[in-house]
This record gives C-alpha cells, sequence and structure tokens, in this order.
C-alpha cells in the first residue's frame, strides 16, 4: 500500500525504466537509489579541545547562507548586501546552492510545498549546519496559525539552532539573530545537524504527517 501510495505521485523523471548501454545490453535504472544515498545518514565527528574551538571559531566566522527566500521575511535580506549594514564584514555571504552552504535561513512562513523543498535542500548541505528560524510564523504560526496549508513549528521537521522574532524583523534583528548563532557556535552547541540524524524517524514522521505527496527518497544525502 505504501509503495502504491509513492508510486502514484512519482515524478516521471524518477520511475524505474530500462536504457540501451553504450555495448548494446540493457540495463535498468532506478533514479531514486541511483541518484540518492540509500544508506541512513551518520553524525559527524565532534573533535574535542583546542581544534573544536579552532574549527567553530572558522565555522562561526564564515556563515554561507544558501539563498532560498521561503517566505515573506525573504525582502529582508537583500538589504543586509547594501553599505548600510554590509553582513560580509560580519563574515556573513549568500551562496547559490545548498552544497556550498552551512546556514539556511527559514525567512517567515512556510507552506506544506515548500517545506519539502526545504527539507531536500537542507540534507544536501554540508555538516556542520545551522537552521535560523526568521520572524513568527516559523515560532507559532503567526498570522497564518490556523492555516490548511503552512507549518507552526518548524523545529518539528527541521532542527532549528536560532530563531528572530518579529513580524517581520528588521535588518538590524538579523544581524543580531547571526550574532547569537555565532556565540552559540563558538560556545560548541551548534550540533543541531546531529540531532536531526539521531532523532531522523521523529523528524521524518513528522514531515511525512503532513507531506502527502510525499515522492521523495528519505535521504537526500
Amino acid at each position: 500500500m505504501e509503495e502504491d501510495k509513492k508510486d502514484k505521485f512519482l515524478a516521471p523523471e524518477n520511475e524505474i525504466r530500462q536504457v540501451t548501454a553504450p555495448d548494446g545490453s540493457i540495463i535498468e535504472v532506478n533514479p531514486l537509489e541511483d541518484y540518492f544515498s540509500q544508506d541512513r545518514p551518520k553524525p559527524y565527528k565532534v573533535r574535542k579541545g583546542p581544534v573544536e574551538d579552532f574549527l567553530n571559531w572558522a565555522r562561526a566566522e564564515s556563515l554561507w547562507v544558501l539563498g532560498f527566500g521561503t517566505g515573506c521575511g525573504s525582502i529582508e535580506i537583500p538589504p543586509l548586501v547594501t553599505p548600510r549594514f554590509d553582513m560580509y564584514r560580519f563574515g556573513i555571504q549568500m551562496r547559490a546552492t545548498p552544497r556550498q552552504s552551512n546556514v539556511f535561513v527559514i525567512s517567515g512562513y512556510l507552506s506544506v510545498k515548500t517545506l519539502k523543498r526545504a527539507i531536500r535542500a537542507y540534507e544536501q548541505m554540508p555538516s556542520p549546519k545551522y537552521v535560523v528560524g526568521l520572524g513568527s510564523c516559523t515560532i507559532n504560526g503567526g498570522m497564518y496559525y490556523d492555516s490548511y496549508n503552512t507549518i507552526n513549528r518548524l523545529d518539528h521537521y527541521l532542527p532549528v539552532d536560532a530563531y528572530i522574532a518579529g513580524c517581520m524583523p528588521r535588518p538590524e534583528a538579523l544581524l543580531a539573530g547571526f550574532e547569537g548563532l555565532k556565540k552559540l557556535i563558538k560556545a560548541g552547541k551548534g550540533h543541531k545537524a546531529n540531532e536531526y540524524v539521531e532523532n531522523l524517524d521523529w523528524y521524518k514522521a513528522n514531515q511525512k504527517k503532513i507531506i502527502k505527496d510525499w515522492n521523495m527518497p528519505d535521504y537526500n544525502w
């Protein structure tokens, strides 16, 4: 039954198919197995002592933010790049892809459809990685608290390292939130990515509870 439900929503490019190899032989291609990891992810190793302290300092002073505007709060991010706020002087840089990023800013409300894409993007980011919940919507749903197509508690679906309250927080609040995230990382408390892996079954159950057309692999790493 579960497989039938999954096949119902399977995108055409992800369906099992047969192709002809260069030598003329016929091979079967299963994109969900060939393109994605079939093994459960493992926590990254946390070192001890001065080595980890140095690594945490380097991580905190080099925050590469995934440029994925998930909600209305994303309008507050472009001003951070301008000379007035100049986030680059704080070691904060926007990046284009999950593979290049270590900070994911969920900028405001998150619809169920966008959540599915956010999960896939988050799981492709290299560890250690951090999630910042921007605005009231990520904390308690905000003005969309009773909406049928938005989530209320971001930390039930993705691990959140720092929340920035407001509707919407101004650029100054974003900078303050990033500084708070830096302090967490330098203090050795920025390991929510490991908690996500260790409690993966709980997170996946919550995700699948509201995403009815779950047509992605469980492991996007």
